[in-house]
């Protein structure tokens, strides 16, 4: 009896066992409905030559497709965006170098001057300027008064300030530096230029006898003369201009002098090469439409204009850190002053300020955006290359059919 008591309890755990491999099944039976990819039997798969043209052409794609997307997604992207500016009493560097083939450095002045009443006239302190021979070659090179170099230094026979510790020149009614003197020819013609007289006999003043600035005028007249550097403005509308002759104010009036000179470049021949012009300090990023820009004049006494748009920009780079700077539009005009006297030769630079600004930000597409568009273009391509293959199979069955049929014209 015992025994059959045991094998009824062995038969009651064989039952529960299998209802238990009977729930787990239909679990499983129910989670294949949630299957969107049903399998046919292999026995139903037909393979053709057509399909495998059509799935090789497709792996071609879908490699040059990923390839494109990888190389997009590595490429640094730049998103450019527009603001007014709101920047308030700013200053704005100017960097330039220029070159001048036909005018001697001592006849060129660069002066400056805004709408707001600001002007700097002759500027030489942060400008470096070099003497170039007729043909092109430097001769020498210096900031401060062009073309002055002194090859040794000044001895008593050429300077009576050096030669005597208490000398004191005269300035010839010109008005007078803090110190009082004017020991240089340069000093007197300054006087004479804050004065507003014109600097018309230097060999009548003995600083310049002794310092042979006639000599030098005539030993320099056939040069050229290239000019570097940078010019500090303010952030208003302006102009910059390059312009024979030493530059003063007069009755509120502009006024070049050009008499101290002779006939040193009477022909005015402003015929010039911009190697570079900013506005703003230089950004790899920015192209600058005025680098390395010439202008032959056929002839001299030629004014030459160009009308510059300052556009703001502000550059911003992947880590965050900001750099600001400028881009410029430009439009040029050239005139032929005929004669002498009927207008100022040389090359004018006019500029204006936009009230916009222009940021340019630099962003990487996130790797999740690069694993949307591979699943995009992977199921992109099968589906269509899918739609291509079943539309040729459909087209090969119903041919053969006819053939079959006789029906084949």
């Amino acid at each position: 009896m015992n025994g059959g008591l045991h094998k009824r309890n062995v038969g009651s755990r064989s039952y529960g066992e299998l209802g238990s491999d009977s729930g787990d099944q239909s679990i499983f039976k129910a989670l294949k409905e949630f299957d969107a990819y049903a399998k046919p039997l292999d026995d139903f798969r037909v393979k053709t030559n057509t399909g495998a043209f059509v799935s090789l052409a497709s792996y071609f794609v879908i490699f040059i497709l990923l390839l494109s997307e990888f190389t997009d997604w590595r490429t640094m992207q730049v998103n450019p965006s527009l603001d007014v500016d709101i920047a308030r009493k700013e200053k704005m560097e100017i960097n330039m170098n220029v070159t001048f083939p036909k005018i001697p450095c001592f006849l060129l002045s660069i002066d400056v001057m805004d709408v707001s009443g600001e002007h700097q006239n002759d500027v030489d302190h942060s400008m470096m300027k070099s003497r170039l021979s007729p043909t092109g070659q430097h001769i020498e090179a210096e900031k401060g008064v062009i073309g002055e170099k002194h090859e040794n230094p000044p001895t008593a026979t050429t300077s009576g300030a050096v030669a005597d510790p208490n000398y004191c020149g005269d300035c010839y009614g010109g008005v007078k530096p803090p110190n009082g003197c004017c020991n240089t020819c340069e000093d007197v013609r300054k006087a004479y230029t804050e004065k507003g007289w014109s600097f018309d006999k230097p060999e009548g003043i003995a600083q310049c006898v002794k310092e042979g600035w006639s000599d030098k005028i005539k030993e320099q007249e056939n040069e050229g003369c290239n000019i570097s550097g940078h010019i500090e403005v303010n952030k208003v509308a302006g102009n910059f201009h390059f312009a024979p002759g030493k530059s003063f104010q007069q009755g509120g009036m502009h006024v070049h002098d050009l008499a101290a000179f002779g006939r040193a470049g009477a022909q005015y021949d402003f015929s010039h090469t911009i190697h570079s012009l900013s506005f703003g300090p230089y950004a790899s990023e920015v192209k600058n439409p005025l680098d390395d820009h010439s202008k032959k004049a056929s002839k001299g006494h030629y004014m030459y204009q160009y009308f510059i748009k300052v556009v703001s920009t502000k550059l911003v780079y992947l880590n965050g850190t900001g750099f600001n700077t400028n881009q410029i539009a430009v439009t040029e005009h050239e005139r032929d002053l005929g004669l002498p006297g009927s207008g100022l030769p040389g090359v004018f630079f006019n500029f204006d300020i936009s009230p916009m600004l222009v940021t340019y930000t630099q962003y990487k597409k996130p790797f999740s955006h690069f694993l949307t568009d591979v699943c995009a273009v992977v199921g992109g391509v099968f589906t269509v290359a899918g739609i291509i293959d079943s539309l040729i199979y459909t087209a090969e069955k119903n041919l053969k059919r006819k053939v079959d049929l006789g029906k084949a014209s």
